[in-house]
């Protein structure tokens, strides 16, 4: 964490260096930025997916992209050409990044090829200026519009019966309350067939066992990270909050079919996501194979974003097109098992203890995929990060541009980019093999066994 000397100036209120800072005078400050891509219906200018802006409520400017596509392709193995429709939520601590970034537009649009999806990339407005819940309101707002089918992309285009609620970091928490919502506003009748949140921001009044005692090499600590939630509500909920600690019973109140929550090893946020994952698994909407956990060994928070084609990422990738194309009846995925978190009762799981004796299994997704990888990824992450830099205007729309470009590769959340460890994995095939894993923390330790398929890069 940069303190107020390192950041060149004397009036620093808030520092959440390399996200954003606010000033006594309540000037703001991103830092983590990356820019503009404009929209383009014409499918070949983006790697056979075509864009669109639209704006979902005139009142507060809410908005979004739409990822459509080559139709007959994507559509070719479904008997009426619809498409499932993933709403997506972008990351960056609720007080950056944008639907309509580069990072964020090449990443929906790869997600789009992939999964032959109708991606619509909602466009929120950010923390401070507007604070938690607006975020929140606005991203349920857009999943209401989206089943509304108001759009003629969506009504031509989407399955309703098909909807996934996705988001990454922030994004991934927002994604989790819009389901929530979705719920419990039965009225609407919204139908969400799966829930994908990606190395997700969850905190609690205290620090878990993992979290306390990490030790990794970022930017930001996870004592930093404690000061987030108060911050983005402006002073109104602390991290005793429910919303960002959700309890069994709310997670059991959910709707949706199925769930695919990833984390990531070297990431601080990992356990928080582990025991989303467990007290769902305890659920009864969740049956006894609708959870899935990812887990990508060797790496930290955001990776997939800013090192797409690392094979970590396309296995991450992988996992989230074979989750969105499967049939709740199909057969089972390729497998990896986690018997002791899967059987993890619901007080357990609230303090974080896994029951012993267990014989469920989770699947860890390590599997080819049946269409070959289309990497919409040409470009590395702009992070902007000049000390003393002038400070972005408040205003309800954020104003994104470059004013010096990083030849690095960052993670979100490292210090300085590193050659990663698996490097040479990157470059050679993959054999098959297994290994057994033993994860230990001062609450609790499990083991399990990884089978991973052979996969050429």
């Amino acid at each position: 964490m940069h303190s107020q000397k390192d950041a060149g100036v004397g009036d620093v209120a808030v520092d959440f260096y390399p996200f954003v800072r606010k000033y006594n005078d309540g000037r703001i400050e991103r830092i983590l930025r990356s820019t503009f891509v404009p929209a383009s219906e014409d499918p070949a200018a983006s790697r056979g997916v075509a864009t669109r802006d639209v704006i979902i409520d005139q009142r507060n400017g809410v908005s979004a992209r739409l990822f459509l596509p080559s139709i007959g392709a994507a559509a070719r193995d479904t008997d009426d050409g619809r498409l499932p429709v993933v709403v997506y939520i972008h990351g960056g601590s609720f007080c950056t990044e944008r639907a309509f970034c580069r990072t964020y537009n090449r990443y929906a649009t790869s997600l789009a090829s992939r999964a032959g999806a109708l991606v619509v990339s909602v466009e929120y407005r950010l923390a401070p200026e507007h604070p938690v819940p607006a975020a929140h309101d606005e991203a349920w707002a857009a999943l209401r519009w989206v089943a509304s089918l108001s759009d003629p992309w969506l009504a031509s285009y989407a399955d309703p019966s098909r909807t996934f609620v996705a988001g990454d970091s922030a994004g991934g928490h927002i994604a989790y309350r819009t389901a929530v919502c979705a719920s419990h506003e039965g009225d609407y009748g919204i139908d969400i067939e799966g829930l994908i949140i990606l190395h997700p921001f969850f905190w609690g009044a205290d620090m878990l066992p993992f979290e306390a005692a990490w030790d990794g090499d970022s930017v930001i600590k996870p004592r930093t990270v404690a000061k987030l939630w108060p911050f983005v509500t402006s002073g109104q909920a602390g991290n005793n909050d429910p919303w960002i600690d959700p309890s069994v019973e709310e997670i059991a109140s959910l709707t949706c079919r199925r769930a695919l929550v990833a984390v990531a090893e070297k990431d601080f946020l990992r356990d928080r996501g582990r025991l989303l994952a467990a007290r769902m698994r305890s659920c009864a909407w969740a049956g006894s194979d609708n959870v899935t956990l990812v887990e990508s060994d060797g790496e930290d928070h955001g990776f997939h974003l800013y090192n797409p084609l690392r094979a970590t990422s396309r296995k991450l990738m992988d996992a989230i097109v074979q989750f969105i194309n499967q049939s709740t009846t199909s057969s089972p995925w390729p497998a990896s098992v986690l018997p002791e978190l899967h059987e993890c009762s619901p007080m357990r799981a609230r303090y974080g203890q896994m029951s012993r004796g267990a014989t469920g299994s989770d699947r860890l997704l390590l599997s080819v995929p049946s269409r070959p990888y289309h990497a919409a990824f040409l470009n590395e992450l702009n992070l902007i990060a000049r000390r003393g830099q002038r400070s972005t205007e408040i205003s309800s729309a954020l104003t994104v541009g470059q004013e010096k470009t990083s030849k690095r590769s960052f993670g979100l959340i490292l210090a300085r980019a590193k050659k990663p460890d698996n490097c040479k994995a990157c470059k050679n095939p993959l054999s098959a093999s297994v290994s057994g894993i033993t994860m230990t923390t001062d609450t609790w330790k499990f083991t399990h066994t990884v089978s991973v398929l052979s996969l050429h890069i």
